[in-house]
């Protein structure tokens, strides 16, 4: 089976450009190789021109760009505080309060705080265990007054 993965094919590219073959043929060869695997010609000739302007790396160069989830510990709590005050806000009402994503207000309430939907109300998916203790002594006493 045959390494068709992007940094495999740029490799290739690589050593067929340093054999002084030229991008038209490097993608001929590849298409007969890798077929419907193969990366696209536009792509090709990029990695070509890279590699024609010195790059020796074939993996991909880091990216610059805000992190998708920004879930420090202050707005964390901020999130919990605003659920806790009003159980009925939408992800999207707590997103433009804190001018934040609706994605990453997502993510604090259902991973960071563990909150899940009841009845349109935020409500912790895992009770604690003092909120455990207290359930199970309302319980008791229900089913020992009947």
């Amino acid at each position: 089976m045959m390494d068709s993965s992007r940094s495999a094919q740029r490799a290739v590219i690589q050593f067929l450009h340093a054999g002084g073959e030229h991008a038209s043929q490097i993608y001929r060869r590849m298409k007969e190789v890798y077929g419907e695997q193969c990366i696209a010609r536009c792509t090709l000739f990029r990695w070509f021109q890279h590699y024609e302007a010195g790059r020796v790396n074939i993996n991909d160069l880091p990216r610059s760009g805000k992190a998708h989830v920004l879930a420090n510990s202050a707005t964390i709590s901020v999130v919990d505080e605003l659920v806790r005050q009003n159980r009925r806000p939408t992800t999207s009402e707590i997103a433009v309060e804190l001018s934040i994503s609706k994605g990453t207000v997502h993510h604090i309430i259902h991973k960071k705080l563990g909150y899940g939907k009841v009845c349109a109300q935020w409500v912790p998916k895992h009770l604690p265990e003092n909120q455990k203790k207290a359930r199970m002594g309302v319980c008791l006493t229900q089913q020992f007054l009947h």
